[in-house]
């Protein structure tokens, strides 16, 4: 897996009388590695189907596998760790993320095609919070690509993009997913690719 520190969570939660009470402590029982792309980590730490979201003494939202996109109306929050690029990776990854991208539950988010900036493009009908925890990564997009170190946050509004790892070291990023609608102009203008 990686070199990362385990991530501890806990849960709370309301004792019978209406006292709040710790319900959970410990490390993550949903913590998957993508097996087409070896090091990259999935860590889940929650997620809501609904907005607002139920507040109570629920199930643990994370048992349910592994899925890309928050549930519509709902979000996600995972933590994930980038390994660096490698040559191979970069060479052969394009004819792997299908199969990534199905690993996670979402085959049709990658958006990869021969002339794509990198193996990992993809894209999400979500907006998504992101925040560089430890490590660097770069952001990469059909136009451009901005570096980004820890407390970088990017706010990803749907759009095609990578995460590329250049640095020779892991990079741990905090994800929180939140669901979304495509404006109808953007929705439009996405039709076509």
């Amino acid at each position: 897996m990686t070199t990362l520190p385990n991530i501890t969570r806990i849960i709370t939660g309301h004792a019978l009388d209406g006292r709040s009470i710790v319900v959970g402590t410990g490390n993550l029982p949903t913590v998957v590695e993508i097996a087409a792309i070896p090091g990259t980590v999935f860590h889940e730490v929650w997620s809501t189907g609904e907005s607002p979201a139920a507040v109570g003494n629920g199930v643990d939202p994370t048992l349910d596998g592994l899925i890309l996109s928050p549930p519509a109306g709902g979000t996600r929050f995972r933590f994930v760790d980038i390994p660096p690029d490698t040559e191979e990776f970069l060479s052969t990854g394009a004819d792997r993320m299908e199969e990534a991208f199905a690993e996670i539950g979402e085959r049709h988010a990658t958006t990869v095609r021969e002339d794509s900036p990198h193996p990992l493009m993809h894209r999400t009908e979500s907006l998504d919070y992101g925040v560089v925890i430890e490590g660097e990564v770069i952001l990469i997009l059909d136009e451009g690509e901005v570096l980004l170190k820890p407390g970088s946050v990017v706010i990803q509004r749907g759009t095609n993009h990578a995460w590329a790892n250049r640095s020779g070291k892991p990079c741990r990023m905090l994800f929180v997913l939140i669901s979304g609608r495509y404006e109808p102009s953007i929705a439009a203008s996405l039709a076509g690719r």
